[in-house]
């Protein structure tokens, strides 16, 4: 099983518990897993602001500007099992903002960023306007299966 750590504050306002967000990341690496053919093994899902978020945009893409999810992958240190270890620096307020334009809740959006970084972790790349429209479908897809109980 993958091992999904929650870090950062988690607003009221999206409508998830820290629970609930770790269990839906669980589950995206999973199927992220089952089509990317490698195991995760570890993630960190870190929530962050607009300001945090432009920060670590720069920082690791060397792009500047706040975004919805950036994905950073790992390599296994030394001793550690092959597979993906990596983190989602996910914009919580991001989601706030653009599901108060939009008809999803804020959870929702949040956890599509979510899906799109374990897509990415997986190897999927949305660099053609047909790659980004296939992880779209495959995200949604997700979306709609998953039970948070």
């Amino acid at each position: 099983m993958t091992k999904i750590s929650i870090c950062g504050p988690l607003p009221r306002s999206i409508g998830l518990s820290r629970a609930q967000l770790a269990a839906a990341a669980r589950r995206f690496a999973e199927l992220s897993s089952r089509r990317g053919g490698v195991a995760f093994r570890e993630v960190s899902v870190i929530l962050q602001d607009d300001a945090a978020s432009a920060a670590a945009h720069l920082a690791i893409m060397g792009v500047e500007g706040a975004t919805d999810v950036i994905t950073q992958p790992y390599d296994p240190m030394p001793g550690e099992r092959e597979g993906v270890y990596g983190e989602l620096y996910v914009n919580s307020q991001r989601a706030l903002g653009v599901a108060s334009r939009s008809r999803w809740s804020p959870a929702k959006e949040l956890l599509l960023y979510v899906a799109h970084g374990m897509d990415h972790l997986s190897g999927a790349d949305d660099h053609s306007p047909r790659d980004m429209m296939r992880m779209r479908r495959r995200e949604l897809k997700w979306l709609r299966e998953l039970q948070l109980g």
